[in-house]
């Protein structure tokens, strides 16, 4: 057990460092565009089944011109293996049109207007906010919404509260590096289908 919080928060960032010193996107793309699209297709998916499509649909289209004229039904038959494939179609349909028309085929380097596309929520926002453009976000996915519980840093009511948890806990200059850090820990160490978890971090803390 820890004597303070503070000490608590300095071990998982010690650990999670010693660990991961340099993690990488785990998701494959080209461009901003490219990473858009793939990040709205992980969403109820894994990072590995999005690689193994993306590779067929970003030689067909890699950018939101060339992605705005491809029928509906051609983006689901090349994304049918994924999760909620007609509606990610549509919205990657919808999403890549508006960049076209609204954006000049860009990206856009803000928060509020990456959530009006189709789509694109908070999470998938942020993502896109602190991995392409190095803004300070800290996006909660599934892996670190449950390791913020086990870890007694949130309650684990929503995500959206998880996410001002680790805001206030974490400093701000360590919240891009440690949403990827926590994610890849949570895959390999502290899963999901432990009950009860003795990883290096959970020992520590529970």
């Amino acid at each position: 057990m820890f004597s303070s919080n503070e000490e608590k928060i300095n071990f998982i960032v010690k650990t999670l460092e010693n660990l991961y010193p340099n993690p990488e996107i785990p998701l494959d793309h080209k461009n901003n565009f490219t990473f858009l699209v793939a990040v709205m297709l992980s969403a109820q998916s894994t990072d590995k089944k999005v690689n193994e499509i993306t590779p067929a649909l970003f030689d067909l289209a890699d950018s939101a011109k060339k992605m705005s004229l491809l029928k509906v039904e051609q983006i689901k038959h090349l994304i049918r293996q994924i999760g909620l494939a007609p509606t990610k179609s549509k919205n990657i349909k919808k999403m890549s049109q508006i960049l076209v028309r609204e954006h000049k085929g860009k990206v856009p380097n803000s928060l509020e207007k990456l959530k009006q596309l189709p789509g694109v929520g908070q999470k998938t926002a942020s993502v896109i906010i602190s991995q392409i453009f190095n803004e300070p976000a800290f996006p909660v996915d599934t892996h670190i919404h449950r390791l913020a519980y086990r870890w007694k840093l949130s309650s684990g009511k929503n995500v959206v509260q998880t996410e001002k948890d680790l805001k206030r806990i974490f400093p701000i200059d360590l919240w891009n590096k440690l949403h990827l850090q926590i994610i890849f820990f949570g895959r390999e160490y502290c899963k999901a289908k432990k009950r009860e978890c003795n990883c290096v971090i959970c020992s520590k803390i529970v």
